[in-house]
Protein backbone atom coordinates (compact mmCIF):
# COMPACT_ATOMS: atom_id res chain seq x y z
CA UNK A 1 0.00 0.00 0.00
CA UNK A 2 1.54 3.44 -0.84
CA UNK A 3 1.87 5.88 1.82
CA UNK A 4 1.93 9.75 1.44
CA UNK A 5 2.55 12.57 3.66
CA UNK A 6 0.20 14.45 1.81
CA UNK A 7 -2.63 13.62 -0.52
CA UNK A 8 -5.11 16.05 -1.91
CA UNK A 9 -8.59 15.11 -3.59
CA UNK A 10 -9.51 16.65 -6.48
CA UNK A 11 -7.52 18.21 -9.37
CA UNK A 12 -9.34 21.42 -9.84
CA UNK A 13 -7.36 24.90 -9.27
CA UNK A 14 -7.48 24.09 -5.75
CA UNK A 15 -6.46 20.76 -5.94
CA UNK A 16 -3.85 20.85 -7.99
CA UNK A 17 -2.05 23.81 -7.18
CA UNK A 18 -2.14 22.74 -3.27
CA UNK A 19 -0.82 19.14 -4.42
CA UNK A 20 2.15 21.59 -6.40
CA UNK A 21 2.90 23.62 -3.67
CA UNK A 22 3.09 20.34 -1.38
CA UNK A 23 5.50 18.79 -3.21
CA UNK A 24 7.50 22.16 -3.36
CA UNK A 25 7.73 22.06 -0.11
CA UNK A 26 9.28 18.61 0.42
CA UNK A 27 6.44 16.11 1.27
CA UNK A 28 5.79 13.22 -0.64
CA UNK A 29 2.79 14.09 -2.73
CA UNK A 30 -0.32 12.64 -4.47
CA UNK A 31 -3.30 13.88 -5.86
CA UNK A 32 -6.64 11.80 -7.00
CA UNK A 33 -9.00 13.23 -9.59
CA UNK A 34 -11.86 11.21 -11.72
CA UNK A 35 -11.92 13.94 -14.00
CA UNK A 36 -12.10 12.70 -18.13
CA UNK A 37 -11.92 15.05 -21.59
CA UNK A 38 -15.11 15.89 -23.14
CA UNK A 39 -14.96 12.71 -25.92
CA UNK A 40 -14.45 10.74 -22.24
CA UNK A 41 -11.34 8.92 -23.18
CA UNK A 42 -8.35 10.27 -21.43
CA UNK A 43 -7.85 11.71 -17.62
CA UNK A 44 -8.61 15.41 -18.13
CA UNK A 45 -6.72 17.54 -14.87
CA UNK A 46 -7.81 21.01 -13.95
CA UNK A 47 -11.58 20.79 -12.30
CA UNK A 48 -14.78 22.40 -13.56
CA UNK A 49 -13.00 25.69 -14.03
CA UNK A 50 -10.65 24.50 -16.59
CA UNK A 51 -12.54 21.86 -18.27
CA UNK A 52 -16.13 23.26 -18.38
CA UNK A 53 -16.14 26.61 -16.55
CA UNK A 54 -13.76 29.38 -16.10
CA UNK A 55 -11.46 28.90 -19.34
CA UNK A 56 -13.34 27.39 -21.81
CA UNK A 57 -16.60 30.24 -21.19
CA UNK A 58 -13.45 33.01 -21.56
CA UNK A 59 -12.50 31.43 -25.09
CA UNK A 60 -16.00 31.82 -26.58
CA UNK A 61 -16.55 35.05 -24.62
CA UNK A 62 -13.67 36.06 -27.30
CA UNK A 63 -15.09 34.35 -30.07
CA UNK A 64 -18.07 35.95 -30.02
CA UNK A 65 -16.49 39.33 -29.08
CA UNK A 66 -14.54 39.36 -32.75
CA UNK A 67 -17.72 37.89 -34.66
CA UNK A 68 -19.92 41.04 -33.28
CA UNK A 69 -16.80 43.14 -34.10
CA UNK A 70 -16.19 41.98 -37.62
CA UNK A 71 -20.10 42.67 -38.16
CA UNK A 72 -20.32 45.91 -36.27
CA UNK A 73 -17.42 47.69 -35.06
CA UNK A 74 -14.57 46.76 -38.31
CA UNK A 75 -16.57 49.61 -40.96
CA UNK A 76 -15.72 52.16 -38.15
CA UNK A 77 -12.06 51.45 -38.51
CA UNK A 78 -12.10 51.60 -42.37
CA UNK A 79 -11.85 47.91 -42.91
CA UNK A 80 -14.75 46.43 -44.80
CA UNK A 81 -14.98 42.41 -44.61
CA UNK A 82 -18.28 42.17 -46.51
CA UNK A 83 -20.12 39.14 -45.57
CA UNK A 84 -19.07 37.73 -42.16
CA UNK A 85 -19.60 33.98 -41.85
CA UNK A 86 -19.74 32.22 -38.59
CA UNK A 87 -19.02 28.73 -37.45
CA UNK A 88 -20.56 26.90 -34.24
CA UNK A 89 -18.09 24.25 -34.79
CA UNK A 90 -14.53 25.77 -34.81
CA UNK A 91 -15.40 28.19 -32.45
CA UNK A 92 -16.10 25.01 -30.13
CA UNK A 93 -13.19 23.16 -31.56
CA UNK A 94 -10.68 26.39 -30.52
CA UNK A 95 -12.08 26.17 -27.43
CA UNK A 96 -11.37 22.17 -26.98
CA UNK A 97 -8.03 22.72 -28.16
CA UNK A 98 -7.44 25.93 -25.10
CA UNK A 99 -8.48 23.55 -22.82
CA UNK A 100 -6.84 20.30 -24.04
CA UNK A 101 -3.41 22.77 -24.15
CA UNK A 102 -3.85 23.54 -20.12
CA UNK A 103 -4.93 20.10 -19.08
CA UNK A 104 -1.76 18.83 -20.00
CA UNK A 105 0.21 21.45 -18.96
CA UNK A 106 -1.17 20.60 -15.59
CA UNK A 107 0.25 16.94 -16.01
CA UNK A 108 3.54 18.51 -17.21
CA UNK A 109 3.78 20.07 -13.82
CA UNK A 110 2.17 17.36 -11.90
CA UNK A 111 5.73 15.49 -13.69
CA UNK A 112 7.90 18.69 -12.88
CA UNK A 113 7.03 18.99 -9.23
CA UNK A 114 7.26 15.05 -8.57
CA UNK A 115 3.58 14.83 -7.54
CA UNK A 116 1.75 11.53 -8.16
CA UNK A 117 -1.43 11.94 -10.23
CA UNK A 118 -4.26 8.94 -9.22
CA UNK A 119 -6.93 8.84 -11.80
CA UNK A 120 -10.55 7.61 -10.26
CA UNK A 121 -13.07 8.93 -7.61
CA UNK A 122 -10.93 9.61 -4.28
CA UNK A 123 -13.31 8.52 -1.19
CA UNK A 124 -12.28 8.18 2.58
CA UNK A 125 -12.12 4.58 4.02
CA UNK A 126 -11.29 4.65 7.15
CA UNK A 127 -8.00 5.35 9.38
CA UNK A 128 -4.62 2.84 10.15
CA UNK A 129 -3.68 4.65 13.00
CA UNK A 130 -2.54 7.76 12.29
CA UNK A 131 -2.96 6.75 8.57
CA UNK A 132 -5.63 8.37 6.69
CA UNK A 133 -7.29 5.13 4.31
CA UNK A 134 -7.99 7.02 1.09
CA UNK A 135 -9.80 4.64 -1.81
CA UNK A 136 -9.37 5.37 -5.16
CA UNK A 137 -12.14 4.03 -7.66
CA UNK A 138 -10.77 4.11 -11.35
CA UNK A 139 -14.06 2.59 -12.81
CA UNK A 140 -14.64 -0.29 -10.28
CA UNK A 141 -10.98 -0.89 -10.09
CA UNK A 142 -10.00 -0.10 -6.33
CA UNK A 143 -6.82 0.71 -4.82
CA UNK A 144 -6.04 2.36 -1.57
CA UNK A 145 -3.76 5.01 -0.55
CA UNK A 146 -2.64 5.82 2.99
CA UNK A 147 -2.26 9.70 3.55
CA UNK A 148 -0.74 11.74 7.17
CA UNK A 149 -2.74 14.56 5.86
CA UNK A 150 -5.64 14.59 3.71
CA UNK A 151 -6.73 17.77 1.62
CA UNK A 152 -10.52 17.72 0.34
CA UNK A 153 -10.92 20.19 -3.01
CA UNK A 154 -13.83 18.01 -4.53
CA UNK A 155 -15.03 21.87 -5.66
CA UNK A 156 -18.95 22.21 -6.65
CA UNK A 157 -21.74 20.55 -8.65
CA UNK A 158 -24.42 23.05 -10.78
CA UNK A 159 -27.35 23.77 -8.20
CA UNK A 160 -30.35 21.31 -9.70
CA UNK A 161 -33.66 22.82 -10.57
CA UNK A 162 -36.86 21.02 -9.11
CA UNK A 163 -39.19 21.86 -12.07
CA UNK A 164 -37.26 20.14 -15.11
CA UNK A 165 -33.53 17.77 -15.00
CA UNK A 166 -30.74 18.49 -16.78
CA UNK A 167 -29.36 16.37 -19.74
CA UNK A 168 -27.84 18.64 -21.64
CA UNK A 169 -29.17 18.34 -24.70
CA UNK A 170 -32.35 21.15 -24.54
CA UNK A 171 -31.80 21.57 -21.12
CA UNK A 172 -28.48 22.98 -20.48
CA UNK A 173 -25.69 23.04 -17.27
CA UNK A 174 -22.64 25.35 -17.79
CA UNK A 175 -21.03 22.30 -19.77
CA UNK A 176 -23.89 21.75 -22.40
CA UNK A 177 -24.33 25.92 -22.53
CA UNK A 178 -20.50 25.26 -23.58
CA UNK A 179 -21.08 22.90 -26.24
CA UNK A 180 -23.81 24.06 -28.48
CA UNK A 181 -22.77 23.54 -32.36
CA UNK A 182 -25.28 25.60 -33.73
CA UNK A 183 -27.04 28.89 -32.39
CA UNK A 184 -30.05 28.51 -31.22
CA UNK A 185 -32.95 30.74 -32.22
CA UNK A 186 -34.49 31.27 -29.04
CA UNK A 187 -32.63 30.85 -25.99
CA UNK A 188 -33.62 31.04 -22.04
CA UNK A 189 -31.47 31.05 -19.11
CA UNK A 190 -32.84 30.80 -15.72
CA UNK A 191 -30.70 33.07 -13.44
CA UNK A 192 -28.92 36.26 -13.99
CA UNK A 193 -25.51 35.48 -12.01
CA UNK A 194 -21.71 34.92 -13.38
CA UNK A 195 -22.56 32.10 -15.68
CA UNK A 196 -26.14 33.18 -17.05
CA UNK A 197 -24.71 36.71 -18.19
CA UNK A 198 -21.27 35.83 -20.10
CA UNK A 199 -23.45 32.19 -21.93
CA UNK A 200 -26.13 34.86 -22.61
CA UNK A 201 -23.70 37.39 -23.89
CA UNK A 202 -22.42 34.65 -26.01
CA UNK A 203 -25.11 33.68 -27.64
CA UNK A 204 -26.71 36.67 -28.00
CA UNK A 205 -23.57 38.34 -29.88
CA UNK A 206 -24.00 35.04 -32.22
CA UNK A 207 -27.37 35.57 -33.30
CA UNK A 208 -30.05 34.61 -30.66
CA UNK A 209 -32.48 36.26 -29.00
CA UNK A 210 -31.72 35.13 -24.99
CA UNK A 211 -34.23 35.83 -22.13
CA UNK A 212 -32.54 35.79 -18.63
CA UNK A 213 -34.89 35.17 -15.55
CA UNK A 214 -33.59 35.91 -12.46
CA UNK A 215 -35.84 35.07 -9.03
CA UNK A 216 -34.10 38.26 -7.44
CA UNK A 217 -35.72 41.37 -7.44
CA UNK A 218 -32.12 42.93 -7.60
CA UNK A 219 -29.52 42.66 -10.47
CA UNK A 220 -26.52 41.51 -9.09
CA UNK A 221 -27.48 41.69 -5.34
CA UNK A 222 -23.67 41.61 -4.47
CA UNK A 223 -22.30 43.98 -6.56
CA UNK A 224 -22.39 47.63 -6.17
CA UNK A 225 -25.58 48.94 -7.31
CA UNK A 226 -24.61 51.91 -8.74
CA UNK A 227 -22.02 50.19 -11.48
CA UNK A 228 -24.84 46.82 -11.11
CA UNK A 229 -27.22 49.37 -12.93
CA UNK A 230 -25.20 50.94 -15.05
CA UNK A 231 -24.29 47.24 -16.96
CA UNK A 232 -27.91 46.53 -16.76
CA UNK A 233 -28.91 49.69 -18.62
CA UNK A 234 -26.11 48.54 -21.09
CA UNK A 235 -26.81 44.60 -21.12
CA UNK A 236 -30.92 45.32 -21.39
CA UNK A 237 -31.14 48.56 -23.63
CA UNK A 238 -27.57 49.10 -25.88
CA UNK A 239 -27.50 44.91 -26.43
CA UNK A 240 -30.20 43.57 -26.66
CA UNK A 241 -30.57 41.05 -23.60
CA UNK A 242 -33.52 40.43 -21.99
CA UNK A 243 -33.55 40.34 -18.25
CA UNK A 244 -36.69 40.16 -16.57
CA UNK A 245 -36.31 40.10 -12.24
CA UNK A 246 -38.20 38.88 -9.31
CA UNK A 247 -39.34 36.19 -11.51
CA UNK A 248 -41.38 33.25 -10.10
CA UNK A 249 -41.14 30.22 -12.04
CA UNK A 250 -43.63 27.56 -12.63
CA UNK A 251 -43.85 24.47 -14.48
CA UNK A 252 -41.10 23.67 -17.36
CA UNK A 253 -41.41 21.10 -19.89
CA UNK A 254 -39.24 20.04 -22.59
CA UNK A 255 -39.49 17.82 -25.65
CA UNK A 256 -37.50 17.22 -28.77
CA UNK A 257 -38.63 20.59 -30.22
CA UNK A 258 -37.50 22.51 -27.35
CA UNK A 259 -38.33 23.52 -23.82
CA UNK A 260 -41.33 25.32 -21.83
CA UNK A 261 -41.58 27.39 -19.39
CA UNK A 262 -43.96 29.07 -17.27
CA UNK A 263 -43.36 31.77 -15.04
CA UNK A 264 -44.91 34.64 -13.43
CA UNK A 265 -43.31 38.70 -13.65
CA UNK A 266 -42.51 40.76 -10.78
CA UNK A 267 -45.80 42.51 -11.71
CA UNK A 268 -48.11 39.60 -11.02
CA UNK A 269 -48.34 38.56 -15.39
CA UNK A 270 -48.42 35.19 -16.12
CA UNK A 271 -46.20 34.08 -19.23
CA UNK A 272 -45.88 31.06 -21.37
CA UNK A 273 -42.45 30.80 -22.59
CA UNK A 274 -41.15 28.82 -25.71
CA UNK A 275 -37.19 28.38 -26.03
CA UNK A 276 -34.83 26.27 -28.46
CA UNK A 277 -32.53 25.84 -25.60
CA UNK A 278 -32.59 26.93 -22.09
CA UNK A 279 -29.77 27.15 -19.42
CA UNK A 280 -30.26 26.67 -15.99
CA UNK A 281 -27.05 28.65 -13.99
CA UNK A 282 -29.16 29.09 -10.28
CA UNK A 283 -25.26 28.77 -8.48
CA UNK A 284 -23.60 26.00 -7.42
CA UNK A 285 -23.82 23.12 -4.44
CA UNK A 286 -20.27 21.43 -2.60
CA UNK A 287 -19.55 18.25 -4.39
CA UNK A 288 -19.41 15.68 -1.94
CA UNK A 289 -21.00 13.07 -3.50
CA UNK A 290 -19.31 10.02 -2.66
CA UNK A 291 -16.36 11.61 -0.74
CA UNK A 292 -17.78 8.91 2.15
CA UNK A 293 -17.03 11.27 4.86
CA UNK A 294 -19.27 9.19 7.43
CA UNK A 295 -16.09 6.56 7.80
CA UNK A 296 -14.06 9.37 9.76
CA UNK A 297 -16.69 11.41 11.37
CA UNK A 298 -15.69 14.72 8.57
CA UNK A 299 -18.11 17.22 9.81
CA UNK A 300 -20.63 18.92 7.50
CA UNK A 301 -22.97 21.76 7.86
CA UNK A 302 -27.04 22.06 7.13
CA UNK A 303 -26.18 22.78 3.27
CA UNK A 304 -23.60 20.50 2.50
CA UNK A 305 -20.49 21.99 2.89
CA UNK A 306 -17.15 20.57 5.22
CA UNK A 307 -16.87 23.06 8.33
CA UNK A 308 -13.87 23.84 8.67
CA UNK A 309 -12.27 27.33 10.70
CA UNK A 310 -10.74 30.14 9.34
CA UNK A 311 -7.44 28.13 8.48
CA UNK A 312 -9.36 25.38 6.82
CA UNK A 313 -8.58 23.05 9.13
CA UNK A 314 -11.87 20.32 9.65
CA UNK A 315 -13.05 18.83 12.70
CA UNK A 316 -10.61 16.09 12.13
CA UNK A 317 -7.03 16.16 12.74
CA UNK A 318 -4.89 16.54 9.62
CA UNK A 319 -7.80 17.26 7.40
CA UNK A 320 -8.07 20.15 5.39
CA UNK A 321 -10.49 20.79 2.93
CA UNK A 322 -10.42 24.22 0.31
CA UNK A 323 -12.76 25.94 -2.35
CA UNK A 324 -15.93 25.72 -3.45
CA UNK A 325 -16.32 22.69 -0.72
CA UNK A 326 -15.73 25.32 2.18
CA UNK A 327 -17.39 28.92 2.92
CA UNK A 328 -16.99 31.70 1.09
CA UNK A 329 -17.00 32.69 -2.47
CA UNK A 330 -17.12 29.91 -5.09
CA UNK A 331 -13.94 31.56 -6.74
CA UNK A 332 -10.96 29.50 -8.93
CA UNK A 333 -8.30 31.97 -7.49
CA UNK A 334 -9.90 31.82 -3.81
CA UNK A 335 -9.51 28.08 -4.23
CA UNK A 336 -5.95 28.05 -5.57
CA UNK A 337 -4.90 30.65 -2.76
CA UNK A 338 -6.32 28.06 0.12
CA UNK A 339 -4.79 25.17 -1.43
CA UNK A 340 -1.14 27.56 -1.48
CA UNK A 341 -2.41 28.28 2.12
CA UNK A 342 -2.67 25.02 3.33
CA UNK A 343 0.28 23.36 2.02
CA UNK A 344 2.39 26.03 3.70
CA UNK A 345 0.58 25.52 6.87
CA UNK A 346 0.84 21.77 6.97
CA UNK A 347 4.77 22.82 6.84
CA UNK A 348 4.56 24.53 10.14
CA UNK A 349 4.27 28.35 8.20
CA UNK A 350 2.04 31.24 8.69
CA UNK A 351 0.20 32.25 5.39
CA UNK A 352 -2.71 34.42 5.13
CA UNK A 353 -5.69 34.57 3.15
CA UNK A 354 -8.04 37.71 3.32
CA UNK A 355 -11.37 37.61 2.06
CA UNK A 356 -12.23 41.00 1.82
CA UNK A 357 -9.40 41.44 -1.03
CA UNK A 358 -10.78 38.50 -3.66
CA UNK A 359 -11.49 40.31 -6.60
CA UNK A 360 -15.00 39.29 -8.07
CA UNK A 361 -14.79 39.60 -12.16
CA UNK A 362 -17.92 39.22 -14.64
CA UNK A 363 -16.57 39.19 -18.47
CA UNK A 364 -19.30 40.67 -20.57
CA UNK A 365 -18.52 43.04 -22.62
CA UNK A 366 -18.18 45.60 -20.42
CA UNK A 367 -16.93 43.25 -18.03
CA UNK A 368 -17.46 43.65 -14.90
CA UNK A 369 -15.32 44.00 -11.44
CA UNK A 370 -15.07 44.58 -7.78
CA UNK A 371 -12.86 43.98 -4.22
CA UNK A 372 -13.74 45.35 -1.09
CA UNK A 373 -16.93 46.89 0.37
CA UNK A 374 -19.96 48.12 -1.75
CA UNK A 375 -21.30 51.49 -1.12
CA UNK A 376 -24.37 49.46 0.41
CA UNK A 377 -22.24 47.17 3.01
CA UNK A 378 -20.58 50.34 3.60
CA UNK A 379 -23.49 52.57 4.30
CA UNK A 380 -25.37 48.79 6.44
CA UNK A 381 -22.19 48.98 8.55
CA UNK A 382 -22.22 52.40 9.28
CA UNK A 383 -18.56 53.73 8.36
CA UNK A 384 -18.25 56.85 7.10
CA UNK A 385 -16.98 56.92 3.45
CA UNK A 386 -15.72 59.59 0.45
CA UNK A 387 -15.88 58.03 -3.18
CA UNK A 388 -14.72 59.39 -6.31
CA UNK A 389 -15.79 58.62 -9.70
CA UNK A 390 -14.37 58.68 -13.13
CA UNK A 391 -15.99 56.92 -16.75
CA UNK A 392 -13.69 55.76 -19.94
CA UNK A 393 -15.68 58.19 -21.69
CA UNK A 394 -12.96 60.91 -22.32
CA UNK A 395 -10.21 58.12 -21.75
CA UNK A 396 -8.00 58.17 -24.78
CA UNK A 397 -7.32 54.25 -24.84
CA UNK A 398 -10.54 53.32 -24.30
CA UNK A 399 -11.83 55.38 -27.23
CA UNK A 400 -8.42 54.05 -29.46
CA UNK A 401 -10.47 50.80 -28.62
CA UNK A 402 -13.79 51.63 -29.33
CA UNK A 403 -14.73 50.62 -25.63
CA UNK A 404 -15.44 53.91 -24.22
CA UNK A 405 -18.33 52.53 -21.94
CA UNK A 406 -18.42 52.27 -18.18
CA UNK A 407 -17.52 53.67 -14.82
CA UNK A 408 -14.67 53.75 -12.09
CA UNK A 409 -15.73 54.06 -8.30
CA UNK A 410 -13.43 54.25 -5.31
CA UNK A 411 -14.47 54.32 -1.79
CA UNK A 412 -12.19 55.20 0.77
CA UNK A 413 -12.75 55.97 4.72
CA UNK A 414 -13.75 59.70 5.60
CA UNK A 415 -11.18 59.68 8.17
CA UNK A 416 -8.36 57.65 7.09
CA UNK A 417 -8.54 57.88 3.13
CA UNK A 418 -7.84 53.93 3.52
CA UNK A 419 -9.55 52.20 0.38
CA UNK A 420 -12.32 50.52 1.55
CA UNK A 421 -13.59 48.79 -1.95
CA UNK A 422 -13.08 49.69 -5.95
CA UNK A 423 -16.12 48.75 -8.14
CA UNK A 424 -15.80 48.68 -12.41
CA UNK A 425 -17.36 48.30 -15.49
CA UNK A 426 -15.85 48.70 -18.91
CA UNK A 427 -13.33 47.29 -20.88
CA UNK A 428 -10.59 45.01 -19.47
CA UNK A 429 -11.67 46.17 -15.29
CA UNK A 430 -11.02 42.14 -15.27
CA UNK A 431 -7.35 43.38 -15.31
CA UNK A 432 -7.33 46.87 -13.89
CA UNK A 433 -9.24 45.42 -10.45
CA UNK A 434 -5.96 44.65 -9.40
CA UNK A 435 -4.85 47.26 -8.52
CA UNK A 436 -7.32 47.70 -6.00
CA UNK A 437 -6.38 44.04 -4.70
CA UNK A 438 -2.57 45.32 -4.22
CA UNK A 439 -4.39 48.46 -2.30
CA UNK A 440 -6.30 46.71 -0.05
CA UNK A 441 -3.68 44.31 0.71
CA UNK A 442 -1.18 47.24 1.76
CA UNK A 443 -3.80 49.51 2.82
CA UNK A 444 -3.42 52.07 0.68
CA UNK A 445 -5.14 55.08 0.59
CA UNK A 446 -7.00 57.21 -2.28
CA UNK A 447 -4.02 59.64 -1.93
CA UNK A 448 -1.31 56.90 -2.61
CA UNK A 449 -2.81 56.09 -5.83
CA UNK A 450 -3.90 59.27 -6.95
CA UNK A 451 0.03 60.23 -6.38
CA UNK A 452 1.06 57.43 -8.25
CA UNK A 453 2.18 57.94 -11.85
CA UNK A 454 -0.19 56.14 -14.18
CA UNK A 455 0.78 55.27 -17.96
CA UNK A 456 -0.94 57.38 -20.67
CA UNK A 457 -2.50 56.75 -22.63
CA UNK A 458 -3.99 53.32 -20.38
CA UNK A 459 -7.08 52.84 -19.47
CA UNK A 460 -5.43 52.39 -16.20
CA UNK A 461 -5.79 56.28 -15.92
CA UNK A 462 -9.39 56.27 -15.20
CA UNK A 463 -8.97 54.36 -11.71
CA UNK A 464 -6.54 57.16 -10.64
CA UNK A 465 -9.11 59.52 -12.12
CA UNK A 466 -11.14 58.19 -9.55
CA UNK A 467 -8.96 58.54 -7.00
CA UNK A 468 -8.42 62.39 -7.67
CA UNK A 469 -12.39 62.75 -7.57
CA UNK A 470 -12.11 60.75 -4.05
CA UNK A 471 -10.70 64.26 -3.12
CA UNK A 472 -12.73 66.36 -5.39
CA UNK A 473 -10.00 67.34 -7.42
CA UNK A 474 -9.98 65.50 -10.61
CA UNK A 475 -8.24 66.77 -13.75
CA UNK A 476 -10.51 65.83 -16.78
CA UNK A 477 -14.12 65.07 -15.29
Amino acid sequence: MSQFDVVVIGAGPGGYVAAIRAAQLGFKTACIDAGVNKEGTAPALGGTCLNVGCIPSKALLQSSEHYHAAQHDFAEHGINVGKVKFDAAQMIARKDAIVSKLTGGISFLFQKNKVTSLFGLGSFKGKNGDWYQIEVDNKGEKTVVEAKHVIVATGSLPRPLPQIAIDNKNVLDNEGALNLTKVPAKLGIIGAGVIGLEMGSVWNRLGAEVSILEVMPTFLPAADQQIAKEAFKYFTKEQGLGIELGVKIGDIQADNKGVKVAYETASGEKVNAEFDKLIVSIGRIPNTNGLNAEAVGLEKDERGFIKVDADCRTNLPNVWAIGDVVRGPMLAHKASDEGVAVAERIAGQKPHVDFNSIPFIIYTDPEIAWVGKTEEQLKAEGVAYKKGTSGFAANGRALGLGKAKGTVKILACAKTDRILGLHMVGPMVSELVAEGVVSLEFSASSEDIARIIHGHPTLSEVLHEAALAADKRALHG
